[in-house]
């Protein structure tokens, strides 16, 4: 499928380009690398308890499974995505000062429902921007995606740090303060004119893509993903608090999870180096088996007498159980996806782990008021289903790849 052709301004390029993305993903993840770690801790220091906190998490995640691909594709049709990009920052920053309302159960799941719908398109839109930018102009995406992650692991370290000093009462200023600044990067973000191509997770590429992929491998790979993807749902939802419960503190806390990222971002640089040359189902499986391992070791940390340290230990496992099964989904499409359905392939994928993730996320809540820190165990047979389905898209794999080209530049 051929591109429209490139207008005379669409082929000047803006000044500073590498650096304004780099400012708008640096912005983008600060309110994220807060909002994971230490939103439920907030929610349990208002009084929610543990099947209201995953009710909470949950309903906003089956909410923008369907409206982020209708919104990218809205920003697909402006006359340009970054105007669309700045107005749902500015919505975000308005809707989380609900958080600063009296906390009532209806009025935070309220707020959260609402924030879910503008917030979750901000990084599939600067993606699209930052690759227009590869496209046309031959930049470097992870040079600027990269500041996405520093900026993640510094929210991770330094919202930790402060919470220690403040409670978690800081949470909604810091990620009302982290979304102001997005808005400040947004309103500098290069003008790229209309879209050559759909947004990532456009409802429009999926509509017209979605049939042609819908063969059995992809399916199986892709569920198979979401699943395993799913069984970590137990802990981005209540660790902090399982950790907050056995005595660790705020500043620890965050250190623990930007271990994690730093592990993870050891696995994208080194992963070439390593894996090269293994399959991508055998990479999947690794993953899954990985999930495994962190499920099972998880409750056994501390009535072991391993302390923080063996927290640390199997936060490192976050490079085998997320790092891998990110690159490993992606290693799938670039190799059996054509170029120019891309695009749908992101969005069925990022519906299935939405729609899963979301599921076992609401039934955490149950698990952890009952078993506590046991209920890691739970995630083990998700990690397995999950682990069956990459077995039956082995089983059903094409014979060699059937990717378009992918010599972007990264």
């Amino acid at each position: 499928m051929s591109l429209p052709p490139l207008s005379p301004e669409q082929l000047v390029k803006p000044s500073h380009f590498e650096l304004r993305m780099s400012l708008i993903f640096a912005t983008l993840f600060v309110s994220q690398g807060t909002h994971l770690p230490y939103f439920p801790l907030w929610l349990e220091a208002k009084g929610f308890h543990a099947e209201q906190i995953a009710v909470i998490l949950a309903a906003p995640m089956f909410l923008r499974v369907v409206t982020t691909p209708m919104l990218t594709a809205l920003a697909d049709r402006a006359k340009d995505r970054a105007n669309v990009y700045i107005a749902l920052v500015a919505a975000t920053m308005i809707i989380s000062a609900g958080y600063f309302l009296p906390a009532t159960y209806v009025g935070v799941l309220a707020v959260s429902l609402l924030l879910s719908i503008p917030w979750t398109p901000h990084s599939p839109m600067a993606d699209s921007l930052a690759l227009s930018g590869v496209r046309r102009f031959g930049s470097n995406y992870t040079a600027m995606r990269k500041w996405g992650s520093i900026s993640y692991f510094c929210a991770n370290v330094v919202g930790g740090f402060i919470l220690a000093a403040t409670g978690p009462q800081a949470v909604p200023v810091i990620i009302f303060v982290a979304l102001a600044a997005a808005l400040v990067a947004g309103l500098w973000a290069p003008r790229m004119g209309r879209p050559r191509k759909a947004s990532p997770l456009s409802a429009t590429d999926i509509q017209h893509s979605a049939p042609s992929l819908l063969n059995a491998y992809f399916l199986y790979f892709t569920l198979g993903v979401g699943i395993i993807t799913a069984s970590h749902a137990f802990l981005y939802g209540f660790v902090s608090i399982y950790w907050k419960s056995i005595g660790i503190g705020d500043s620890v806390v965050g250190l623990l999870w930007a271990w994690g990222v730093i592990s993870e971002v050891c696995m994208f640089l080194f992963f070439n180096r390593i894996f090269a040359s293994v399959s991508v189902v055998r990479v999947m499986v690794i993953a899954g088996m990985g999930s495994i391992v962190r499920w099972i070791a998880f409750p056994l940390v501390w009535p072991l007498g391993l302390g923080v340290a063996g927290f640390f230990g199997v936060q490192t496992l976050h490079s085998v159980s997320v790092a891998m099964v990110l690159i490993g989904l992606q290693k799938m499409i670039g190799e059996t996806v054509s170029e120019e359905r891309t695009g749908a392939a992101q969005g069925i994928a990022y519906f299935f782990n939405g729609f899963f993730m979301a599921a076992v996320t609401l039934a955490s809540g149950p698990l952890y008021d009952r078993l506590g820190v046991d209920g890691f165990l739970a995630m083990i047979p998700i990690a397995i289903a999950g682990l069956v389905l990459i077995g039956l898209a082995a089983r059903s794999a094409p014979q060699r790849p059937v990717g378009g080209d992918t010599s972007d530049p990264w």
